[in-house]
């Protein structure tokens, strides 16, 4: 099991299409890996991420193999 490091001073962004305001996530890459939580909630939970999971994750993205189905 992993342990979260301390993100007080974790640098976190967003992706350009969250500027809406809605469904909006963040990221901070921080040592020991990544760490995810939604921007409208900046003090709720967070999801780390280990670099390998993380690189697994943007390689599944990137080849849209999470795209959600069709309605």
């Amino acid at each position: 099991m992993t342990t979260q490091p301390d993100l007080a001073t974790a640098h976190w962004f967003k992706a350009t299409a969250s500027n809406s305001g809605h469904g909006c996530v963040e990221v901070a890459h921080v040592a020991g890996g990544t760490a995810v939580r939604d921007s409208k909630n900046p003090d709720g939970s967070v999801l780390f991420f280990t670099p390998h999971e993380w690189e697994c994750f943007v390689d599944g993205v990137g080849k849209g193999e999470f795209h959600r189905p069709a309605r």
